[in-house]
């Protein structure tokens, strides 16, 4: 469960987005500002509105002044600093709506930039101290969040940090990020973490010595816990294992930051603390209720300290057991797998009954919230109850986990029995959120539940009378679509689903032309990856057409926005391959001329961001252009990725091998330079590169090679995952078949072969996999039984758009268009395994199924 994900959810029904104002406004400050004169220039980009008087020069960085506002005083607070940041003609940029305010403020949005409304920008450090004096006299009394990466300035909603006035960009740890300039010139990050900080070479200004001062303050002996170790940290606060400086048992110690962390009712995160404390004081004694110790203040976080519940979450526990990503199981294997399930379904329904018995409404009950003890048979615990309330109140949780929580027509205790029902099927099939977005998948999922576990007699119509819609008919009926058919008409699903991707294109847009992934709102909506040069390649590529008014807003969206990265998937090269292969040639060599000295920066190996996917980029142009000058580019960056090769990073805790992010880019590079210059020592080169990469990998218990992320998860994807090392490592084993790398081929192959994939796409999902599979020149049976079953899945995602056929990205919580997460990766896997086309740029084609006896 990506937390991310949520914040992008507010927007729009089906797709992620950002909180703006698209076609009619909703409740726009702007309408509420007075005009500022005509020798303001104004503009709107993304969801901040900028004001800047003609003439007024600023410098690249300096001091920049925040202000943090609440819900209920933000009008006023914007009106005091837009009257005051006209009348002395100081540019600032405002958030363009409270709705915006409240997604940038809610639990779970990015720490380091929440409870920002205003951002000004003083000229120097006198104007800095000028303007800090006269808001604070003229917002006393106002409140908002502590901004966590800033400096407070006084008592009020005023807090300072030094920071980039203009966009500038450099390459920190292989992602673009924004930048300042050192004193001797030199481009760094400019760090913007939940914490401040101060550039070394920075002189903190005279009018802030003192807020450093009482910063520095606080005295530690005040807190009365030792912090151990942190849990979680949301916008709202953390969650810490901390042992009483007094003796005793160890505690979980959870906090809360005043007007921070708001859901959707606007309570912060203190207003639920206390709701909590209050609820676990009801419920003591009940047994998995952890017992409060006490609750208490210091600077001005709120904590609360409690029990500490041994265990795992139990998404953690499914991540370990659910046999269905294992290749082999037996009948008996899900049989034990069955009855340990109910085990657990029965324990948490024990405890959601004592907790009723109390008159409490849990309100919050998903995965995350479970703890199973192994240790203690299986004893279940939930924690976080900051969204319980008295059965009676009448309330209602303003926060829930996707597919868990419960439609607006339950209340009371109907609410945590919506909760269990689809933990009743979760179990058993872990696509809870995809109900949420497609509710007619409800009885596809628990039809499925049925027939493959031996489940007792009504278990899942059980689940699925709690589940479905109350309004008639009773439950959701079933959409049916063409991927249902025991024998899929391929052509009219590929149609169907160009037909879905081309009915979403929002062309009156600038940020964005095809809905795709969250990661559009960081990279830009042009992109190869998220965006619409991937969109664009696809539907050429699967020969749907050309589409001149969409290339026209690719190539407008580079003029008005050139990209900040050089990268393939995320930058300028992906952009320029698609523009060139579609005929614009000149765009293509401007871009990829203004990208220069974004690859000269460049340090980072992989495929999606750094230089194997511009190197291939450049082997392309100088095949397709004739250009030995391209040729030499790709060169010199492979002799750089050969030369980084001896001093790669060791594999570290969290995984970035696969074909975007590890070593297996840089692999296929040197097979493609191989294969064009015939020189072997290329080859030995690829090979080292995916024995990098396979460094990462581990065997799990089924046999089957992943790649290990972090202590409890291992990945078979292609962007990251043991897929992605098998694609490159088949072209390897085509000139080399004797290489080190080979010899995991099989293994390799085993972790594409799992019954569930939780995600369709081709990146981060089942079709993947498939294509992984069906690079194998050879397929033996269990291979294409795996592909057949991988294709034949697809039908579980498939959401009818507009006459068309749709697939949900990443999270299933909205539909995705792009190629990383969605319908137009699916349309590439599936003209290359039923047409033998290249699935993604520089792989080559693949075997067809349909001319190898499928």
């Amino acid at each position: 469960m990506d937390l991310r994900y949520e914040a992008f959810c507010f927007a729009d029904p089906l797709f992620y987005d950002e909180q703006q104002e698209i076609g009619a406004r909703v409740d726009d400050f702007a309408a509420e500002l007075p005009t500022p004169g005509a020798d303001w220039v104004t503009a709107d980009r993304g969801v901040w509105r900028v004001l800047h008087p003609e003439g007024r020069v600023l410098p690249d960085q300096g001091w920049k002044i925040h202000v943090s506002a609440g819900l209920g005083n933000a009008r006023r607070v914007l009106a005091e600093v837009h009257e005051y940041c006209v009348e002395h003609r100081i540019s600032y940029k405002h958030l363009r709506s409270v709705l915006t305010l409240l997604a940038r403020n809610s639990k779970y949005a990015p720490r380091d930039g929440s409870a920002k409304l205003v951002t000004i920008y003083p000229a120097d450090d006198g104007e800095l101290e000028r303007v800090l004096e006269d808001l604070s006299s003229r917002l006393e009394g106002e409140h908002g969040a502590y901004i966590l990466s800033d400096l407070r300035y006084g008592d009020g909603p005023l807090y300072v940090r030094y920071g980039g006035f203009a966009e500038q960009w450099v390459e920190h740890e292989g992602n673009r990020v924004l930048a300042i300039r050192r004193r001797d010139g030199r481009i760094v990050p400019d760090k913007r973490e939940p914490k401040f900080s101060v550039p070394d070479w920075v002189k903190i200004p005279a009018c802030l010595q003192s807020s450093i001062a009482a910063r520095k303050g606080g005295d530690p002996a005040q807190f009365p816990y030792r912090v151990t170790s942190s849990l979680h940290f949301s916008n709202g606060g953390g969650v810490y294992l901390a042992d009483p400086k007094a003796g005793g048992a160890q505690a979980v110690l959870k906090e809360a930051r005043p007007h921070a962390g708001l859901d959707k009712a606007g309570f912060d995160a203190v207003e639920r603390l206390r709701r909590e404390h209050e609820v676990l004081e009801r419920l003591a004694g009940v047994p998995g209720v952890p017992r409060v110790f006490e609750r208490f203040t210091v600077w001005e976080h709120h904590y609360l300290a409690m029990e500490y519940m041994p265990g795992h979450s139990l998404g953690n526990w499914l991540a370990r057991n659910y046999p269905l990503t294992r290749r082999g199981m037996t009948d008996a294997d899900l049989a034990a797998y069955t009855r340990r399930a109910l085990d657990i379904v029965a324990g948490v329904e024990r405890t959601i009954a004592a907790i009723h018995a109390r008159g409490v409404v849990f309100g919050d009950l998903h995965p995350l919230n479970i703890l199973i003890d192994e240790d203690q048979d299986g004893r279940i615990s939930l924690i976080d109850f900051e969204m319980a309330f008295d059965a009676e109140s009448g309330d209602r949780p303003a926060l829930g986990a996707p597919g868990f929580r419960a439609p607006a027509d339950r209340t009371g205790f109907e609410i945590d029995e919506h909760a269990v029902a689809a933990l009743r099927l979760w179990l058993f099939l872990p696509l809870s959120p995809l109900t949420e977005l497609a509710p007619a998948k409800l009885r596809g999922i628990a039809d499925f539940v049925e027939r493959r576990f031996a489940l007792p007699e009504g278990y899942a119509d059980a689940a699925v009378a709690v589940l479905a819609p109350r309004e008639a008919p009773a439950e959701p009926a079933p959409v049916h679509t063409e991927l249902d058919e025991e024998e899929p008409d391929w052509q009219l699903v590929r149609k169907q689903i160009a037909e879905a991707i081309l009915a979403s294109a929002t062309p009156e847009r600038q940020d964005r032309l095809f809905p795709g992934d969250i990661e559009q709102f960081r990279v830009g909506g042009a992109c190869f990856g998220v965006g619409a040069a991937g969109v664009l390649h696809a539907l050429d590529v699967i020969g749907v057409g050309r589409f001149p008014q969409h290339e026209r807003w690719l190539i407008e969206s580079v003029r008005r926005d050139p990209p900040t990265r050089p990268g393939f998937y995320d930058g300028s090269y992906g952009i320029a391959y698609v523009l060139e292969n579609l005929g614009h040639h000149d765009e293509a060599s401007k871009l990829l001329a203004s990208s220069a000295q974004l690859v000269e920066q460049t340090t980072d190996h992989a495929m999606e961001s750094g230089l194997a996917g511009i190197g291939l980029t450049m082997l392309h142009f100088a095949t397709v252009r004739q250009d030995n000058e391209f040729g030499r580019q790709a060169l010199t960056t492979a002799v750089r990725l050969a030369e980084a090769l001896d001093t790669a990073t060791p594999p570290g805790n969290f995984a970035r091998a696969g074909l975007l992010s590890g070593w297996s880019g840089p692999a296929l590079l040197f097979v493609r330079l191989f294969e064009r210059t015939g020189e072997p020592a290329w080859l030995s080169f690829a090979d080292q590169a995916l024995c990098r990469d396979l460094e990462e990998c581990i065997e799990a218990d089924d046999g089957s090679l992943q790649v290990r992320d972090g202590a409890a998860r291992t990945l078979p994807y292609a962007g990251i995952g043991s897929a992605g090392i098998l694609l490159v490592a088949e072209q390897l084993a085509r000139h080399r078949p004797d290489a080190e790398a080979c010899e995991s081929l099989p293994g390799l192959r085993e972790s594409c072969r799992g019954e569930f994939v939780i995600h369709p796409g081709l990146l981060y999902g089942r079709c993947g996999l498939a294509v992984a599979l069906g690079a194998n020149p050879a397929p033996e049976h269990p291979i294409r039984t795996a592909i057949d079953l991988h294709l034949a899945r697809l039908a579980w995602y498939a959401v009818p758009y507009k006459g068309g056929l749709a697939f949900p990205g990443n999270q299933l919580l909205r539909l995705s268009m792009d190629v990383k997460t969605g319908s137009a990766g699916i349309l590439l896997a599936l003209a290359a395994l039923l047409d033998g086309k290249e699935v993604l740029p520089f792989l080559g084609g693949t075997p067809s199924l349909q001319t190898t006896g499928r």
